[in-house]
């Protein structure tokens, strides 16, 4: 039964969020840059910070984007101050009404708590990276953000610098919304928070179940969304 107290998701009103970081690894990843689009109604609003993460930036880090450790060092506000004025921004955001909008949010957002130690997700958030597979299933080939904004349309010229793809993932999750999978938008936010986190387990159970008749371990495999728990 839907709820009168949580909104339909409305893809005229998001607030995109992407870091890129030192490592793949969320729970050992520090943020090189952080980025936040305020999209309401046709304006957009895109607000970066590059951090020194305080740490060496490894070379295969470095080339995906493309920021090295002297520049960070050289041009980077403290590491801190980044963390601190990104999760104002996106509480700020929540509290405005706005979705959060993060492709592979159980990436990102585990960053946060990880850093901050205390990071709650207080408002929705939609991922366009869950949806895609949730209601595309069996569709063949890579789900990286440029591979999925490639088959929605969406134009995508700079992947891995952080503003391209928080706006990339934004005009993807609104194409899912009112040209896929119109039915999002029947589902108020609790509901379409609950579809995303069962889909997402789902997903990585069979996932794990793949990897374990193979024998590989998948000990740190995760299942929880929208961050690890």
């Amino acid at each position: 039964m839907t709820s009168p107290a949580a909104p339909t998701f409305d893809a005229s009103r998001m607030l995109s969020f992407d870091l890129e970081t030192t490592s793949a690894n969320p729970m050992e990843a520090r943020i090189v840059t952080s980025a936040l689009v305020t999209i309401d109604g046709s304006s957009s609003d895109p607000y970066e910070m590059l951090a020194d993460p305080g740490v060496e930036i490894p070379e295969e880090a470095a080339k995906i984007h493309g920021i090295t450790t002297e520049k960070a060092r050289a041009e980077g506000r403290p590491h801190d101050d980044v963390l601190a004025e990104t999760v104002r921004r996106i509480k700020e955001g929540w509290e405005k009404g706005l979705t959060l909008v993060v492709y592979n949010a159980s990436y990102d957002l585990t960053i946060l708590r990880q850093l901050t130690g205390d990071f709650t997700v207080t408002g929705p958030v939609f991922d366009p990276y869950v949806i895609d597979k949730a209601k595309d299933r069996y569709r063949k080939g890579k789900r990286t953000l440029t591979d999925v904004s490639a088959f929605y349309g969406v134009s995508l010229d700079n992947a891995h610098e952080a503003t391209a793809d928080a706006l990339a993932a934004a005009r993807v999750a609104w194409k899912q919304v009112n040209k896929a999978f119109p039915e999002l938008k029947t589902m108020n936010t609790d509901e379409l928070m609950e579809f995303q986190a069962v889909s997402y387990y789902e997903m990585q159970v069979d996932l794990k179940k793949y990897l374990d008749s193979r024998g590989r371990d998948t000990s740190d495999l995760n299942t929880s969304w929208p961050m690890q728990g």
